[in-house]
């Protein structure tokens, strides 16, 4: 029997991909020759300078023996998968595209867009895949799987269809994957009868068999929508087909009747899965069928639900039951099963901050003073701290200066936290201003106070407050630590302020104080871009912590 050359062969299997489209879903676009991408930020043809310090992955010794950079022979996988910037990705992309041959693009290009994608970089990951084709380097089914996540993560679905119908046209057959990615993109941007549409001719064309991600991204789509009925029916569809439903597929049904009130059958629903399917409920089941109940004021089945949580070792109410319970508890008025909760989050070292609720926890405090509790010193600050590292620290000097002369005022503490959250939002003035009321107030500031405000003045380029405030620390009789050293030793590496540079480095010699790894980094960084001596090398090597010099590399 004759055997058909390549070439026809090349030409039946993509007549055979094209006749499963045909009918199917129309494509257009050309990802090629339509370049709907934007210009690169980062010109990948750019040489960089630098020495891709990490202390996770690079052994400090070498790095302070030879402030050198190869790149000759091949990298280990590691750094593939260590990627933690754009920088790092460019970088990395430029060396690869350099080599002869091209390195694999099964284990090197498309580990690379995997860490970008990772990243959530995902225009970026595109202009690395159409950087690829214009190099020539040859395209499989994962690299197109991740180019086409990247569309639909950034709602472009429809530059989403034009790659797939690029694997139609290169004869790379696309898998369940490729259609689960597009149905979710589809789902994103609300088109959930073109979702349908696609699920639909999935199963009439044999296009792939749907798994249970296919299923349960249709079934979020559906309940996003309201149609329960309609994910049940797919529930349904999943076990004739030999698809077995799992914990997410069912709690995401739970969780829409719950909204929608129908508690009832999300509890029909919920005793399927454990007792027809022996499926055991996790605390997102639980916490949608609670969220459910409290909407209905039903307090007592709500109870019944925590307790069983309580019996359950593997199950524990989540910062997100707890925060549904104190929010339900606030609107009913019952500010002591409220403050319970609180106290129980606070023990767990969480809060509404965690989930940016800060309205919720605010409310909260004015509801425990409106009814004569005054919070403790510790749920105070827990309050303030959540305002602060959400950015709200108008907020949080709003009610800094509600509570006024109360002794929750009259804490280093409370001062500490309102500094470091004024500084770090780029409101320095304010944060002087804390840090001069403290002396009115008779407090004395710690050496956390002055390392966030040298911190802050270093961050805003005002070295000479920053080196002043530094000098004042041993006439204030509280001396400076580790952390005191390094923060201002950063603060002039970064604002290429040089001078001070060595002295610094010899007084934490003295002191027997270590640097920490950002520190070292930049120190390297500037010695290789020739801005410090190079004779530094021998002190600074005194200077690294015997842990740091022995990592593995």
């Amino acid at each position: 029997m004759l055997t058909k050359p390549k070439s026809e062969q090349r030409r039946s299997m993509m007549t055979h991909l094209n006749s499963r489209l045909q009918g199917f879903i129309k494509l257009t676009g050309n990802f090629i020759a339509n370049p709907f991408l934007p210009p690169l930020k980062y010109p990948l043809s750019s040489s960089r300078l630098g020495l891709d310090f990490s202390p996770h992955s690079t052994s400090l010794a070498s790095l302070l023996h030879s402030i050198s950079f190869s790149n000759n022979g091949d990298h280990p996988l590691s750094r593939y998968q260590k990627v933690t910037s754009l920088d790092d990705a460019f970088n990395l992309f430029d060396e690869m595209i350099q080599r002869k041959p091209l390195p694999s693009v099964m284990i090197k290009f498309n580990q690379l867009l995997n860490a970008v994608t990772k990243l959530n970089h995902f225009s970026s990951c595109l202009h690395l895949f159409k950087q690829m084709y214009a190099v020539g380097v040859p395209v499989d089914k994962y690299s197109m799987n991740i180019a086409i996540k990247c569309c639909c993560q950034m709602s472009r679905t429809y530059d989403g269809f034009a790659l797939l119908g690029c694997c139609f046209r290169r004869a790379v057959v696309p898998d369940v994957f490729t259609f689960s990615t597009l149905l979710d993109g589809l789902i994103r941007e609300d088109r959930i009868i073109e979702a349908e549409r696609l699920f639909k001719r999935l199963i009439k064309h044999r296009l792939c068999e749907p798994n249970v991600v296919t299923y349960n991204t249709m079934i979020k789509g559906l309940c996003k929508f309201g149609n329960n009925d309609i994910a049940i029916g797919l529930l349904r569809l999943m076990d004739e087909r030999g698809c077995k439903p799992d914990i997410y597929a069912y709690s995401t049904i739970i969780d829409s009747l719950c909204k929608d009130k129908m508690i009832e059958d999300a509890f029909k629903l919920f005793n399927e899965m454990v007792f027809a399917k022996g499926i055991q409920p996790d605390v997102i089941t639980y916490t949608s069928l609670i969220h459910g109940l409290c909407n209905l004021c039903r307090w007592n089945e709500v109870s019944k639900l925590l307790k069983e949580m309580e019996e359950d070792v593997r199950i524990s109410p989540d910062i997100q039951t707890l925060s549904i319970l104190v929010d339900a508890f606030c609107k009913e008025g019952r500010v002591d099963e409220a403050e319970a909760v609180i106290d129980i989050m606070v023990e767990r070292g969480e809060g509404l901050f965690r989930v940016a609720r800060c309205g919720d926890a605010r409310k909260l405090f004015d509801e425990m003073r409106a009814a004569g509790q005054i919070p403790n010193e510790y749920t105070y600050g827990v309050i303030l701290d959540g305002l602060c590292n959400n950015h709200q620290v108008e907020e949080a000097l709003s009610l800094f200066h509600l509570v006024g002369e109360s002794k929750l005022n009259y804490n280093i503490v409370v001062y500490n936290i309102l500094i470091e959250g004024a500084s770090k939002c780029g409101k320095l003035d304010t944060a002087k201003t804390l840090f001069h009321d403290l002396t009115l107030k008779g407090l004395q500031p710690d050496v956390r106070t002055f390392n966030i405000m040298i911190s802050g003045l270093c961050r805003e380029g005002q070295l000479k407050e920053a080196k002043l405030l530094f000098l004042k620390m041993d006439e204030s009789g509280c001396p400076p630590d580790t952390v005191t050293y390094n923060v201002l030793l950063q603060g002039y590496l970064r604002n290429k302020h040089f001078d001070d540079v060595e002295m610094l480095l010899h007084e934490m010699d003295g002191r027997s104080y270590s640097l920490d790894a950002s520190s070292l980094s930049l120190l390297i960084d500037q010695i290789a871009a020739g801005s410090l001596d190079r004779r530094m090398i021998e002190l600074i090597g005194r200077l690294v912590p015997k842990e740091m010099m022995n990592i593995p590399a």
